[in-house]
């Protein structure tokens, strides 16, 4: 039987994908490959929102093509934020810098790889059908489920527009019916995922919007957890925050990136929000939902990026108290608004210099949050046990917590006792020993 296998390079909706791609290639005929450097058909999933995921991605290619030149035989296919549309330049491009690829593939194009794979059969972009979204090595008890592919917002720096197309929201059928497959299969954490996951079904019409999609999870037996990922802060409704409040299975975990805490530089990114706006929704999900936690994302050395407008952002940080944030340096893309128009003249050093100190609040403000939890009881659902018995899991609000005992997909009660600016540590509820709370050896 030929083998398979997918190498995967950035964001989650990369992750699904790949999933999906390796249910169809199932269907086709070809199994997981137990050694991917050996593998039949090679297919290499880019990412192109930061040059460090475009670099590695190219030098698994090259890594393929040595393969070819000691005379090994494999099928070589590139799908992902990488490939432009057909007849662009950037795609053109890519051919002549890796003539040696077989086959080029869009986002969610799944179609022209299951071809050259040898599946004979239609199928439309973005869909595999529910029962085949699932491949049969499908392990662990948490998958992503995209629900809307594409993004309207067209911020400056953004390539994801350009690659992925318009948004696209998924019937609430198939939605729904993919996450049966998946509660078969013994997965008991789904997270939905979009670009702006909560413009879900406005292209729809009859009314469907994310929420939804949370309550017809509600109703699938075996599924315990729904997350949902990635946030706009103008997407995010009140009917979304009063079902995450008001439905059991839905955790009250928000990520919602806000990129600045400058207004001049919002309107520059072409956020399409003020700080005051981005404010006054994390207070509503502060007031509706005391205990959420709120993850963000922030870009440093944006085009323009003076040091007031950077103070302004480290200000938003400390003045919100997020639990995590994920902050990176610009890096122009081409195709972008902001790589046309907008010179990159922020120095290097600066912004490494900006990286650290949003890492360091980062760090204060994730600390205190998680310190706040040392003697509490908190449900984890764990997602991995070590050979030596430690299991990993994370917590409704996405703390990772590290504790002894448990099994892959069990629902535990961990007390915690230490507690890190990245994780918690503790035990399984009531396993003590004389009084004293029994750890593991981390």
């Amino acid at each position: 039987m030929p083998t398979f296998h997918v190498w995967t390079f950035g964001c989650q909706m990369n992750q699904a994908d790949s999933l999906r791609l390796a249910a169809g290639l199932e269907r086709a005929g070809y199994a997981p490959a137990a050694d991917p450097d050996r593998a039949d058909f090679a297919v290499v999933n880019t990412c192109a929102v930061r040059q460090h995921a475009e670099d590695r991605a190219a030098g698994r290619l090259h890594a393929l093509r040595r393969r070819r030149a000691r005379g090994e035989e494999l099928r070589i296919a590139v799908m992902g934020c990488m490939v432009g549309p057909d007849g662009d330049r950037g795609r053109a491009a890519l051919a002549r810098r890796f003539p040696w690829v077989d086959v080029w593939a869009r986002p969610q194009e799944f179609a022209p790889v299951l071809e050259e794979a040898g599946l004979a059969r239609d199928v439309s972009a973005g869909e595999l059908g529910a029962e085949a979204a699932v491949p049969a090595g499908q392990a662990g008890p948490t998958a992503f489920v995209p629900v809307i592919h594409g993004c309207d917002k067209f911020c400056t720096y953004c390539i994801v527009p350009l690659r992925r197309g318009r948004e696209r929201s998924r019937p609430v059928a198939g939605v729904l019916g993919e996450v049966r497959a998946l509660a078969q299969r013994g997965v008991r954490e789904v997270t939905l995922l979009g670009q702006t996951v909560e413009a879900y079904g406005r292209d729809l019409g009859g009314g469907a919007d994310l929420a939804t999609l949370f309550e017809g999870v509600e109703a699938i037996g075996g599924i315990a957890r729904t997350r949902f990922l990635t946030s706009y802060p103008k997407d995010m409704t009140d009917r979304i925050i009063d079902a995450v409040a008001d439905l059991p299975k839905v955790c009250e975990h928000f990520n919602i990136p806000v990129q600045s805490g400058d207004d001049r530089m919002l309107a520059r990114m072409r956020r399409g929000y003020t700080v005051a706006e981005y404010e006054e929704r994390v207070g509503r999900i502060r007031r509706r939902i005391p205990d959420a936690s709120i993850a963000t994302d922030v870009i440093v050395g944006c085009p323009g990026e003076t040091a007031a407008e950077f103070a302004n952002t480290l200000a938003l940080l400390r003045r919100v108290g997020f639990d995590v944030i994920h902050a990176a340096a610009y890096s122009p893309r081409p195709g972008t608004y902001a790589h046309r128009r907008l010179p990159d003249d922020v120095p290097r050093e600066v912004k490494k210099e900006r990286l650290r100190a949003v890492e360091a609040v980062h760090a204060e403000s994730s600390a205190a949050r998680n310190r706040a939890l040392v003697g509490a009881t908190v449900e984890v659902l764990v997602e991995r046990v070590a050979e030596d018995g430690r299991a990993t899991g994370r917590t409704r609000r996405g703390q990772l917590v590290h504790f002894g005992g448990g099994r892959a997909g069990e629902l535990v009660e961990v007390e915690v006792a230490e507690a890190t600016s990245w994780s918690l540590r503790g035990q399984r509820a009531g396993a003590r020993r004389g009084g004293e709370l029994l750890l593991p050896v981390v």
